[in-house]
Order: structure tokens, then sequence, then C-alpha cells
């Protein structure tokens, strides 16, 4: 089968597991403080049972090395995805919604990471790694259809169970689409290592730029909703603020993949990527429109292109090791996202509003661009593509 079908598949995989099964809770949030069945505080933890959710799939996703395994957990993770959507149409309260992010929080995780290692060597092999790095914007555009989804649903007033039906619905004709022509695992031969690699410590440098990432970009990415709804008093306007941060975050995947491909390029873009979100973040802050607009620009542009910039960074530095790096950064980014609506709900309880978290993960993000322009490998770099001879399909 043609690698473009495989990849295409690949990223309509990501686009239902991410943008439905992951994200679906942001522009739910207006629906469900407005129908009281929760407050701001109880939807800061639940988010923060989803990044739990996640962090724990994607420790797991890490020790899947036989293909079985890896096909279970991808397999596995898109049908949960589907399962604990439709599941959430029934859903009432704090408990019921936190349980169901949990559990799609973890289906995610698997999907990502088998995703990533699936299609990134195999894209390498066909000698596309444009293919590859594309495959990332799948989440903003599932993120900009759950966002018109929303925006009609708010138009004819309906419920945010009904809401949920209709994002079920589409994570299982998306799902039921590219089932059978996902990429299929293989066992990959590894080199014999008898020394330690020196790109080591650059992997754990890359591990707290993408813990920060996490803190940074998850209180506006999980709240923006909220913001806008606050900001325009329940107003249909405030529902284009998600889907114009999904499809933003999709032409930053396109425009970050005609960069040229070499490591000191991807060190600098990945410094300005988190450093440009770290200004959106600190626009929100304006309490505007124009400020909710500039975040949705600034950080909803470089949103999933760090995600991107940080993988193949990874590959740069290990490229035998796609797989694990992918699951071990995954998890590390999932601490920062936990940690990001912990804070929020802190700055919320103690403050009445999201401005002290806001300013914290500002600075998390300045952070992590000045580790990221530091970051260097341990002798030359090598080759991201170094590894696509070992992979057969």
């Amino acid at each position: 089968m043609s690698p473009l079908i495989r990849l295409s598949a690949c990223f309509v995989a990501l686009m239902m597991a991410m943008g439905i099964g992951r994200f679906a809770l942001t522009p739910q949030m207006p629906h469900l403080l407005s129908e009281g069945q929760i407050d701001l505080t109880a939807a800061g933890l639940i988010a923060a049972a989803n990044y739990f959710g996640y962090l724990l799939g994607a420790v797991d996703a890490m020790f899947a090395q036989r293909p079985q395994q890896v096909q279970r957990r991808l397999h596995g993770g898109l049908w949960l995805c589907v399962l604990l959507t439709l599941a959430s149409f029934w859903a009432n309260g704090f408990w019921s919604h936190l349980l169901l992010r949990f559990g799609t929080g973890v289906a995610s995780a698997w999907v990502l990471v088998m995703i990533t290692s699936l299609s990134q060597p195999l894209a390498a092999a066909a000698g596309r790694p444009r293919w590859g790095a594309l495959i990332f914007a799948g989440p903003g555009l599932g993120i900009f259809l759950t966002g018109l989804l929303a925006l009609v649903s708010h138009r004819l007033q309906q419920t945010s169970a009904t809401l949920w039906l209709i994002y079920a619905a589409a994570a299982l004709l998306m799902m039921l689409g590219v089932w059978r022509l996902l990429p299929q695992p293989t066992v990959v031969a590894r080199p014999a290592t008898t020394h330690v690699n020196p790109a080591n410590r650059g992997i754990a440098r890359l591990a707290l730029v993408y813990a920060l990432y996490g803190i940074g970009y998850i209180i506006p990415a999980t709240f923006l909703s909220q913001m806008a709804n606050a900001q325009f008093h329940g107003q249909w306007q405030a529902d284009l603020f998600w889907p114009c941060f999904g499809l933003g975050a999709a032409i930053g995947v396109w425009l970050v993949s005609l960069r040229r491909h070499d490591p000191e390029t991807t060190r600098h873009w990945l410094m300005a990527t988190l450093w440009l979100q770290a200004a959106g973040v600190f626009a929100c802050l304006l309490g505007s429109g124009v400020g909710l607009a500039l975040g949705v620009i600034l950080c909803g542009t470089p949103f999933l292109a760090c995600m991107q910039l940080v993988m193949q960074r990874s590959r740069e530095l290990a490229p035998h090791d796609t797989q694990r790096n992918a699951g071990m950064l995954t998890a590390c980014f999932a601490v920062g996202q936990l940690s990001g609506p912990l804070l929020a709900a802190l700055s919320s309880h103690f403050s009445g509003g999201l401005q002290p978290a806001l300013l914290i993960a500002g600075a998390g993000l300045l952070l992590a661009g000045a580790l990221a322009m530091q970051a260097r490998a341990t002798g030359p770099a090598p080759c991201a593509n170094a590894d696509a001879a070992t992979v057969r399909r």
C-alpha cells in the first residue's frame, strides 16, 4: 500500500484521537459550567484527570516493544476514544466526567505515541520526511472540527449531552475510515551499543523543555473557550476562538514543515515557537477580545509545530530510539500538562481568576525557549533519517 495512503490514515487517526478524544473538553467547558454540572475549580480538576491519564498512557506506551503490543494499544486507543466520548452523553456531574476524561487521556496517549513511532520511520523510508511532519497537523484540524461543531450546537441551543453524541459519531466515522489503512508495526533492528550515548544529555534537556511547554500551553488551551465565553457574555462569537486555535495550529505545522531540515534549524525554530507561545499567554492577561485574539494566534499557531519540532529534535539526537523517546517525552509533557490545570484550580480558588496561573505559564515558556536555545548534541548530531533502512513496511 502507498506510504501516502498510510500516512494520510495516521493524519486522520490523530485528528480523531487528539482533536476529539483529547481536546473535546475545551469547547464543552462553557456548556458544562452554564448547565451547573461543574464549577471552574472542578473543571481544572477534570482537565488534570485527563492529563494524568495521558501521563499513564505515555509511560505504558514506552514499554510496548513487540508488534502485537503496539497494535493492541493503537487500536484499543482508537476504540476507547470513540466509546468514552459516546459514554459522555450520559455523564452528569463532576465524578462521571472526571473518570471519562481520565480514560480518554490514556487512550489518546496510546494513539499519539504509536502513530508517531510508526509514521515517522515510514515517511523517512519513503524519502518523504515532510509527509511525516504534516501528520501533526491532524490534531489541529480535529480541534477546528470540534470547534465548528460546538459553534453550530450553540447556535441551535443544544445541550452538552447532544454535542458529546455528535462528537462520538464524528469520531466513529473517522476511525472506521482509516482502521485498515494504518501502518503495521514491525520488528525494528536496533544497533548494539557498548557505551552511554552522549546524546542522552540532550534528550534529558529536551524532556525538561517539553515538560515546561506542557505547563505553559495547557492553561490557555484548556480554558480559552471559557475565557472567551466570559469576555463575550455567552454570545456565539466566543465559539469562534477554539476553531481558530485549531486552524492556526494546523497552519503552523505546515509552515514549520517548509523549514530546512537540519539540527541547528530545528533548535532555533523550537526556541521561536516556545517564545511566541509565551507572548500569546501574556496577551491573554490583557482581559479583552483583542488580547484573546492575540492569544489564539500566538499560542495556537506554534502549538502543534512545537510538538513536531520536539519529536524531530529527539530523532536527530537518537534516531534508533523513536518509540522509547516518544513515550518518554510524551510522559514528561503530560507531567507538565497535569501541573497546569492543578495550577489553574489553585489560581481560581485563591484569586478568583486565572491571572496568576497565566503568569507562571508564560514564564515557564520563556525558560523552555532559553533551554531549547542552549540544547546541543555532544558530538555530531546523527541524521534523523538514519534508521530508515531498518524499517520495512
